[in-house]
């Protein structure tokens, strides 16, 4: 995107204009881009100093600049992994070239200057070495602290005993090597917590000594796998005494010149285990077939103003996070919990949609207003889909089931994708105990649910956009065609193809998970359709949502937890004239308008922050679980292929782990990625993607989440097609596997 007219850029512009160029850029060439003249230079040189000081792009040499992806002279890294001996090797921060990004050996840091740890970015000078990979040298610290290690603190060894001394044992699984805790350092830990701390300057060789800076709790408690997350991530916890006094200073909303829905009998749906409620729904049926439909949201914006601390606070967090133990809240739990909960029968201020869809599940119509409403009951799925079935509640159950049919209905034929991965729930007991993991039930209800709030999510986006609104989307860009590539690999034995990457319409995925379904290897394709897809974003520049095959997309129905909802509430208001005007207004205001491009990343960051940490606590917990049935076997499944080791994934509970190849039985093991296939020369065994085997749990550590299976027998070689083994693929496999050993 370019524009002509004599001003600069601004930085998202500037970003997003080298990103789409295929080479290095001039200075000139962004003059001419943006139509800048002599008097232009010195602030586009300010502002490329700028980017390039904040690690947004990095200098190629000869006055020019590389478009993202490409690796340049000075680059901004994050370290990803720690070798034996605690050297860090990083990787690019964007990486969008093609493939793996290239491996960077960090030189340690000069004398004086911490050591880097995993997390921390630099920039960085980089240096090609052999093999494809670069040592690198940092330039500038990116981080506002150097990067912390968390791990769990053992005591100083009886070689060297001393009681405010000892090592921490990473609890990362990428890092490989301990930290030394030097007398003094230890801010009085003890033997078995889990600690973070900093790396201090650390000349020659030998472990690196690192300064505790905070005890998060003792290892083995079911809470210190939630504290662990949120440390690692650097998710906020902590409220401003700002922004928790404007949340105790909010009161029932009154009701005014808003709508009156007090009287229609609104009701909330959700998990047994919600503490917040902050949608409700109402259907009836009309005239000529069809439904009226009402979605009413908590009037976040009331509370919560643009520019007050609140606002702040719930920016930086971007969403709320979700652990089996706890939740961190974007919002203080007055608000969250309080007078933004459509608690029943208390008045709360919300912000509505009412729809009308024909029978077919078409939208015909919708309207947006404020209003004062009443929750009527609050509701559980399993309660909601036992009493359906039981035909209870009719009057007030069989109209929302009906909606749901006719938008499920529409889903069917527009052609959505709709993906069989089934959650895993962590169940505690009273004492903080893991009772039980399981497979999260999914009903009716819960769909149910999902269809309502897609279509008030798009009614969202097409008014705001029918109005000229500013909008933070909520985008979802079409599979890249390497991606899919790798997707023909694994679906080719069972003989499905798909259309050209530029004409793959969500139906086409949608068919090939139907067509596997209840076959052994359909969660693994459903996993594999799943990483072929791009992520989906947020965005003030609308791409159309791929996934749900649907032109206009925004997240209107949970301003509680996500901020970009809230954003749209705003904008709404802006839109529609919902709120007051001037200095009290409520709604989107010129200067977050102006800086949605940079909202928009920053909470598309926050949200991905947010999954990796509720990922990597199910992982914790999932060791922790199965720590004390080490020795057992269990019926899994091959889920990743590669080199040196195979992933495989559990039935009985999703949890995952790694097969070496050490343990594997003795052979001169070849590599075939095409097939993802492990192929044995001399005994013909071979090992691949959806393949069931039986493992033997070989070590569970709670503290990294990771864990260690060995397959028990052997394999027989790969299908040529499902259901007839070996055959002419095996011999090709092994032709085209024989020069790639492992």
């Amino acid at each position: 995107m370019t524009r002509r007219g004599g001003f600069l850029p601004s930085p998202a512009e500037l970003r997003r204009f080298l990103t789409e160029q295929p080479g290095r850029v001039h200075a000139r060439d962004i003059s001419r881009a943006f139509g800048l003249g002599p008097e232009h230079r010195a602030g586009l040189r300010a502002l490329l100093q700028t980017l390039t000081q904040e690690g947004e792009i990095a200098p190629a040499g000869a006055r020019s600049t590389p478009a993202s992806g490409r690796l340049a002279e000075i680059l901004p890294v994050e370290v990803i992994s720690l070798d034996r001996d605690g050297e860090a090797v990083a990787r690019p921060l964007d990486w969008a070239g093609e493939g793996k990004p290239p491996a960077i050996l960090m030189a340690p840091e000069p004398r004086g200057r911490p050591a880097l740890a995993l997390g921390a970015r630099v920039l960085a000078r980089l240096r090609p070495i052999a093999h494809g990979r670069y040592e690198g040298r940092t330039v500038k610290r990116l981080d506002d602290r150097p990067g912390r290690i968390l791990g769990v603190f053992r005591a100083s060894t009886a070689a060297a005993p001393h009681p405010d001394a000892g090592r921490i044992v990473p609890a990362d699984r990428r890092a490989r090597a301990e930290w030394r805790v030097p007398p003094g350092e230890s801010a009085g830990a003890e033997p078995g917590e889990i600690v973070a701390a900093v790396p201090l300057p650390a000349p020659g060789y030998g472990l690196k000594p690192a300064r505790i800076i905070a005890r998060l709790g003792r290892e083995g408690e079911a809470r210190a796998v939630s504290l662990l997350a949120i440390a690692a991530h650097d998710i906020p916890v902590e409220f401003s005494e700002a922004a928790l006094a404007e949340a105790s200073r909010a009161r029932c909303t009154p009701l005014g010149a808003r709508e009156d829905l007090r009287a229609i009998p609104l009701v909330t749906i959700d998990g047994a285990d919600a503490r917040d409620f902050d949608d409700a729904v109402f259907a009836e049926p009309i005239a000529g077939g069809g439904f009226r439909l009402i979605v009413a949201i908590a009037d976040v914006a009331h509370y919560v103003r643009p520019g007050s601390a609140l606002d702040e606070a719930a920016r930086l967090r971007g969403n709320s996070v979700y652990f089996p133990d706890r939740v961190v809240p974007m919002l203080p739990e007055a608000l969250s919990n309080g007078w933004c909960s459509l608690r029943p029968d208390e008045p709360r201020g919300c912000l509505f949609v009412e729809m009308r869809i024909a029978a077919n599940g078409e939208k015909l119509s919708h309207r947006f207003g404020r209003g004062l409403m009443q929750s009527h009951a609050r509701l559980t799925y399993e309660a909601v889909q036992a009493a359906h079935e039981a035909g209870r509640m009719a009057d007030r159950l069989a109209p929302l089931y009906g909606a749901y049919r006719a938008l499920l209905a529409q889903r069917t034929a527009r052609g959505t994708l709709d993906l069989d991965l089934p959650e895993q729930e962590v169940t505690l007991d009273a004492a903080g105990k893991i009772a039980a993991i399981r497979p999260r039930a999914r009903h009716d209800s819960h769909r149910l649910i999902e269809e309502f709030m897609v279509l008030a999510n798009v009614a969202a986006a097409e008014e705001l956009e029918a109005r000229r609104v500013p909008c933070v989307y909520r985008v979802h860009a079409p599979p890249a065609p390497e991606k899919l590539a790798s997707l023909r690999e694994l679906l080719a034995p069972f003989e499905i193809t798909l259309p050209a990457a530029s004409q793959v319409h969500p139906r086409d995925l949608d068919a090939v998970l139907r067509r596997i379904a209840g076959r052994p290897e359909a969660p693994l394709v459903n996993e594999t359709v799943l990483r072929s897809l791009s992520q989906a974003a947020y965005s003030p520049d609308n791409i159309s949502h791929f996934g749900l095959a649907l032109a206009r997309y925004a997240h209107f129905t949970s301003p509680i937890r996500r901020y970009a909802d809230l954003l749209v509430h705003r904008a709404l208001i802006r839109a529609l004239h919902l709120g007051p005007d001037g200095p009290e207004s409520d709604g989107l205001d010129a200067e977050a308008a102006a800086r949605l491009d940079d909202i928009a990343a920053h909470i598309t960051t926050t949200e991905r922050r947010a999954a990796a940490a509720e990922r990597a606590a199910g992982e914790r917990y999932l060791a922790a679980f199965l720590a004390d049935r080490v020795g057992e076997s269990f019926a899994a499944r091959i889920s990743g292929v590669t080199r040196a080791v195979l992933f495989v994934t559990l039935v009985e509970t999703g949890a995952g782990g790694i097969v070496p190849l050490s343990s594997l039985p003795d052979d001169e093991w070849m590599f075939d990625h095409g097939s993802q296939m492990l192929l044995g020369r001399r005994r013909r065994i071979s090992y691949r993607l959806a393949q069931s085997v039986t493992v033997r749990l070989i070590e569970a550590n709670p503290l990294t989440g990771g864990m260690v299976f060995h397959i028990l027998g052997e394999a027989s070689g790969p299908p040529a097609r499902p259901g007839r083994p070996g055959g002419k693929r095996a011999a090709k496999v092994a032709r085209r596997a024989s020069s790639r050993r492992t």
